[in-house]
Order: C-alpha cells, then structure tokens, then sequence
C-alpha cells in the first residue's frame, strides 16, 4: 500500500508516501472520502505532496503501478454528474468557473453551482407536468365528467409557464453574455484609425500605430471587460485592392473575422468622408451582421462626439487619438449585445449557448400549444407540444440529454477535473 494503513475518513492524515519496496517518496497530507460522501459519489483518496515535480511524478508513477490510471477530461465532474451528486448545469458551471475571465462572470457561475439555475428550470419543468397531467387526465378518460380546458383555465397556466419562461431566458442571456462575452471586429480602409481605437478599449499599446497605410497585416486580438462582460475586440488589415501577397492575406482573415463577429464596428474617416459617398467596404458587412459605423478622428473637424441614427443605423462620432466619445461608444455597445447592467450580479446564473437554445426550444412549443387550447378535438397535438417543451428543458440538467451531447461537454474540462 502507499500508506500502509486507510486513513480516518474525512480527517487529514499527515503521512508517509511509500514505493514498491516500502521507501519513502514523499510526506505530506492523506484524505480519504468513502461513497457516497465524496465529490464524484465513490471512494476518493486524496495524496497532497510537496509539490516538486520530480517528487510528484515518482508519486504518480507509484499511483499507477498500484492500479489505478490518469483521469480522462473532465472525468471527476462527470463521475459526479453520473452518481446523481450534481446535474448538468451544475457540471458545466465548474468548467465556467475555471474559465472566468472577470469577477462578475465567477460569481455568475457560482450562483449556477449553487444550484439556482436549475432549481428555475425545475420549477418550470414542475408546472408543464402538471398541466401534462391534466391534458392526459382528460385524454385517457374521455367519458368520465372531467372539467373542459376552459373550466381548467389551460390557456391561463400556458401564459403563467410562458411568462417564467421569458423571464429564465432573460437572466440565462445576461448569464450567457459574462461567460462567453462578445466578439467584436473593427473594419475599415487603411489609415482610418482601426488600431488607434484597439489601442483606446484596451488601454493599451495592443497595435502598431503609424500614418503608413496597410501597417496591420493580420488580425490583432485583445479581450477587455466592460461592466464585467469580456468583450473580444479584434483589429483587422484594411480593406482595400493590393499586390501585396501577406496584405491580401491578411484581409482573407479580415472577412474571415467579419462573418464570426457578434458585432462590426465600421471606421470612417471623418475628415475625409463624404456624406453622399457609400462606402464600399459595407458591401463586405452582411445585412443582418449588427453593426456600428464609427466616424473617427473628429478631432481634425474640432466637433464634438455624439451619437446619431437608430438601432439599424447607428452612427458615433469620436477621435480614437484623444479618447473622446470612447465612453459613449463603450455604453453603446453593452446596449446593442443586450446587457442590462447589474452591480452585484445578483441573480445571474451561468448559462451556455445550448441552454439559450433549449430555453428557444421550449419556448416555440409552448407557443405552439397555445393555438391548440382553443378546440378539444386538438388535445394531442396540445399534449405533444407540451411533451417537446419538457424535453427541451430536460436537456439543460441533463435529466434527457443524448450520450453524444455528454461528450462534448465534458471534453473541454480541464485535464481530471
């Protein structure tokens, strides 16, 4: 054995960590976790060493001659989600917390940790069963004296879930903007002061500034938090005809960023623009890409920074060399990937793109039951819509959720964890 003897459950053991030939390895700190009070639910034994890496590989190595094998992605989480200790939201939300790049996107997935998320979702899934048992009460004995839809007020408890499930959907996309944040790319000609604007949002040297035009060859990207949403702001090479082999690639990549990007900041060059000219590089933004056309270096004009137009055409005027109209732009961006700011982040939970997909699921069966609450003879097709609807919410806490799916979640868990 590599201790000799099973150490006292639950109490750390300061002991000898021995080879094959009964040789001290190491000395340090042994815990032992019997089923079913452990993390992944079996027995767990935990070696902390001195931490050297010679030492600890010799302790490994002596780990693995006596049977045991490296953990696989994400396999304790797994184990832990297998043997009932967690649910899928909660497995996710570990990886989420490894992976926080703010404070505000930590705590969002400690309160999914905590078991917020799901408890939402389960009080969802609660309310469609029993409307789901109502509808078959009334299907399977058609002849017994059972109240009509409209004595059961189905289509007033359809709205009441509907409501809910609005309301989960909205705090789940605020959850999904701090964890996953929003890519932005900056696009324009040469020369129009893409990298002096990268500069300004990060507060930082990111790029190479310089008056020659086509200096930025490839995609520069930095990440940023505003109000604790990371924001991934990507500088490309400008637009423009060129002979230059390495310039020519690096707008291949330009493109390339553009169709990726949740959001395309357009520069302008203020002093040098032309209201009734139509610029050709918005040919290369596709129409239902958001995007903001940034009028720069307003400094050359002496105005003042301002915002103009409406949600499909909005218009800022800064200068990206003195920083004027950068908080507005900032502000402006936050508005247009949809955060409502929130201090404390209280409430929040954390939630991936496939939760916000489920949750879409749901809701357009559920909309879909709606037209069938008016006409008894459609009480099938009411119950299948509502049997879609508790399927889509099973799959966010992994209560129905396909071996594939499983996966490739657990395949982007760090190493064991």
């Amino acid at each position: 054995m590599i201790l000799g003897k099973l150490p006292e459950p639950r109490h750390a053991c300061l002991s000898n960590f021995l080879d094959t030939d009964s040789q001290i390895i190491d000395q340090g700190i042994a815990l032992y976790f019997p089923a079913p009070n452990s993390y992944t639910g079996e027995d767990i034994l935990e070696l902390q060493g001195h931490g050297g890496p010679a030492v600890m590989d010799l302790l490994l190595n002596r780990c693995l001659s006596a049977g045991a094998r490296l953990a696989q992605p994400g396999e304790f989480t797994l184990r832990a989600y297998l043997n009932n200790k967690i649910d899928l939201i909660q497995a996710e939300s570990v990886a989420a917390i490894i992976e926080a790049s703010t404070h505000e996107a930590a705590r969002c997935a400690i309160n999914s940790l905590q078991g917020r998320f799901s408890a939402r979702i389960e009080e969802l899934a609660s309310l469609l069963i029993a409307l789901r048992m109502l509808i078959e009460a009334i299907l399977d004995f058609p002849e017994d004296e059972i109240d009509n839809l409209q004595a059961l007020q189905i289509k007033e408890r359809l709205n009441h879930i509907d409501s809910l499930l609005e309301q989960i959907f909205d705090v789940a996309r605020q959850g999904n903007l701090l964890q996953e944040g929003i890519k932005i790319v900056l696009v324009g000609a040469p020369n129009v002061g893409k990298s002096s604007l990268l500069n300004q949002l990060v507060e930082d040297d990111a790029a190479i500034v310089t008056e020659i035009p086509g200096t930025t060859r490839d995609t520069i990207q930095r990440t940023i938090a505003i109000a604790g949403i990371p924001i991934h702001i990507i500088d490309t090479a400008g637009l423009r005809e060129t002979s230059d082999i390495v310039e020519q690639k690096g707008i291949e990549r330009t493109h390339t960023a553009i169709r990726s990007a949740n959001l395309v900041l357009h520069l302008i060059d203020s002093s040098q623009h032309q209201p009734d000219t139509k610029d050709q590089i918005q040919k290369c933004i596709p129409s239902d890409k958001p995007l903001i056309t940034v009028f720069n270096k307003i400094d050359l004009l002496g105005t003042q920074s301002r915002i103009e137009g409406k949600k499909t055409d909005i218009r800022i005027h800064i200068s990206a060399k003195t920083g004027e109209g950068i908080e507005l732009l900032r502000k402006k961006i936050l508005d247009i990937a949809g955060w409502q700011f929130n201090q404390t982040c209280e409430g929040v939970f954390m939630a991936r793109q496939r939760h916000l997909e489920a949750l879409t699921q749901a809701k357009k069966h559920l909309r879909n039951a709606q037209r069938f609450t008016a006409n008894e003879s459609q009480l099938e097709l009411l119950a299948e819509e509502l049997r879609l609807a508790q399927c889509a919410l099973s799959a966010i806490t992994g209560k129905f959720t396909a071996d594939d799916l499983l996966g490739e979640i657990f395949s982007h868990f760090c190493i064991g964890k």
